[in-house]
């Protein structure tokens, strides 16, 4: 009998921790290790630019075109990963643990499959695009060169967007931070020794970069699956169990992770877009940009990880049929994010210079960046705001919803940008608005979404 009740004490244990609490104790459980590891690709973002900025401003602003196209590349993972997340988190609610093996399973196969697809639009598509949209013929050469090879790491690390839903969704989210140190430890020594030539390896530039972020994936996917392993994860969740691909499964993984996939693509492809026009400015302002980007994408990730928290417990929540907890939760995230946010403008505004010498010694590149940086922490605060609103959405379940918020906001973004900086031939800081105004939009009908109500019953 004290047996019997040990064992049964263990699996409510295991049950409780699969199902979440309103409280703060569950959303830092959560979010602390997302905000680590989201940390660690930011920290790669911002070795990669210092790295190449000591180079020079041509380096900094083949890297922003380049780096944004693969980030567009990406979201094809990140959306996967959304999707995935909100689904796993559902099953964890609901105590299905067989369904977790079964999306992970028919997500991997997803997966390769979109990754491999990108790669061939990559090779086949990437040169004629950058050939009639970039008017500087040596950051055309550049970007294509550094893509042609960046884009082999995709693979890697869509299996590793893959297991980081599981461990997300299904509350398992400490293990993120192994992986990621032990991605950003390979980047950092990598990156050192390619870019400049150094440690006996060969000197590459700006493709040395992408050559070290490959090594760096494929580190952080093949230490994020061995964990999978050595903790018996593969075993209790039956995660390997069903790769014959299941046509039902993958429809429902499909049916909620494509909105968010095409959602993201707008996003970042009108963010894409947005540096294109930012290379018609000049050299300058294309450095100037991808400088700051790199600043603020990492001091980004406390929102971003409070999103990523607001998706999982929102899906967990409804699982448990305890609706009327959702939006008590969104706005406790929400007020979270808004701090974090407040505190580390305040930082950026404080500190510019110091920030700024990270990248680049060259006195007027740092003045040239001053009036952007007062610009997008005001849209930084908004972002904090308005990325939970929307991640709320999609832990409902209805990304479709998210996929129509993101068209109109983005084609109303991508209107600010055409009159503003192709028209208007405005200043850089004035283009830097866009954001402001993309995150108005972007909160405005995902709050109007949340408080409708529409969203519950939705089974997915």
């Amino acid at each position: 009998m004290p047996c019997r009740k040990y064992i049964f004490a263990c699996i409510k244990t295991r049950t409780r921790t699969m199902q979440l609490e309103v409280s703060n104790r569950d959303i830092i459980k959560i979010a602390a290790p997302i905000c680590l590891a989201l940390i660690i690709p930011q920290v790669n973002h911002m070795t990669n630019t210092a790295f190449l900025g000591r180079l020079g401003e041509f380096e900094l602003a083949a890297n922003g075109i380049a780096g944004i196209y693969y980030l567009v590349m990406y979201m094809i993972a990140y959306g996967l990963n959304n999707g995935m997340q909100v689904l796993i988190a559902r099953r964890a609610g609901q105590q299905h643990y067989a369904g977790i093996g079964q999306l992970f399973s028919n997500g991997l196969i997803l997966g390769l499959f979109c990754s491999l697809f990108a790669i061939a639009i990559t090779l086949l598509f990437a040169p004629y695009f950058f050939s009639h949209t970039l008017h500087n013929k040596a950051i055309y050469e550049a970007a294509v060169s550094f893509i042609r090879i960046r884009i082999w790491g995709l693979p890697m690390l869509m299996l590793l967007s893959m297991a980081n839903a599981f461990y997300i969704g299904s509350g398992h989210s400490r293990v993120l931070a192994i992986t990621s140190l032990c991605q950003e430890a390979m980047n950092i020594y990598f990156d050192y020794g390619l870019i400049f030539g150094k440690l006996s390896m060969p000197a590459l530039g700006l493709n040395g970069a992408a050559v070290a972020s490959i090594i760096a994936e494929s580190t952080g996917f093949l230490v994020a699956f061995s964990i999978l392993f050595i903790r018996g994860f593969h075993r209790r969740y039956s995660l390997f169990n069903y790769l014959k691909p299941a046509w039902g499964v993958m429809q429902n993984i499909l049916n909620v992770s494509a909105p968010i996939i095409i959602q993201f693509l707008f996003s970042i492809g009108g963010w894409f877009v947005f540096f294109i026009f930012i290379e018609h400015m000049g050299e300058r302002p294309l450095a100037i940009s991808n400088m700051l980007r790199s600043i603020f994408g990492f001091f980004g990730i406390f929102t971003w990880a409070l999103a990523a928290t607001c998706n999982t417990m929102v899906s967990n929540l409804i699982g448990q049929g305890r609706q009327e907890q959702v939006l008590r939760a969104i706005k406790r995230i929400i007020l979270y994010s808004a701090t974090c946010s407040v505190v580390v403008c305040i930082l950026v505004n404080v500190f510019p210079y110091t920030l700024l010498h990270i990248y680049t010694a060259d006195a007027s590149l740092i003045r040239d960046s001053l009036p952007s940086i007062r610009v997008i922490t005001l849209s930084t605060i908004l972002m904090a705001i308005s990325a939970v609103a929307l991640s709320g959405v999609t832990g409902t379940g209805n990304t479709r919803m998210n996929l129509m918020t993101e068209i109109i906001a983005v084609v109303g973004y991508l209107i600010y940008c055409y009159i503003v900086i192709e028209r208007m031939r405005s200043p850089l800081h004035w283009a830097w608005g866009a954001d402001f105004f993309y995150w108005t939009i972007i909160f405005g009908i995902s709050a109007w979404y949340l408080q409708s109500g529409r969203w519950k019953g939705k089974e997915i």
